[in-house]
């Protein structure tokens, strides 16, 4: 796991705040996204195509079933890397901030 993460300070030189994941779960995650691409094209041409609306409808849900798949990943990520870090450099706002991102993930 600790190969996984990378330091927060290595990530942060420039003063902007970044994501710092590993090769391994950056392409997990670009890879997931490339099938969702896959899938809204599927989409549009389903609609292009007058598919029936139920079937239409249940692949939007599959789409919407990944990217919630994808917001997992990055927010365990975020939390066992970002959230602690910035609590261990006495920073609590994290929390407030995690705690609104949770809500916007959650509607």
């Amino acid at each position: 796991m600790a190969a996984e993460i990378r330091s927060h300070d290595q990530c942060t030189a420039s003063g902007e705040r970044k994501s710092h994941h590993s090769d391994k779960i950056k392409n997990n995650l670009i890879s997931r996204l490339n099938r969702i691409e896959g899938q809204i094209r599927g989409v549009k041409g389903l609609i292009e195509k007058d598919t029936y609306c139920d079937d239409v409808l249940n692949q939007i849900s599959s789409i919407q079933s990944a990217l919630n798949g994808v917001g997992k990943l990055l927010l365990e990520h975020h939390m066992k890397s970002c959230v602690i870090e910035r609590i261990q450099e006495g920073d609590d706002e994290v929390i407030s901030e995690l705690l609104v991102t949770m809500n916007k993930l959650m509607k």
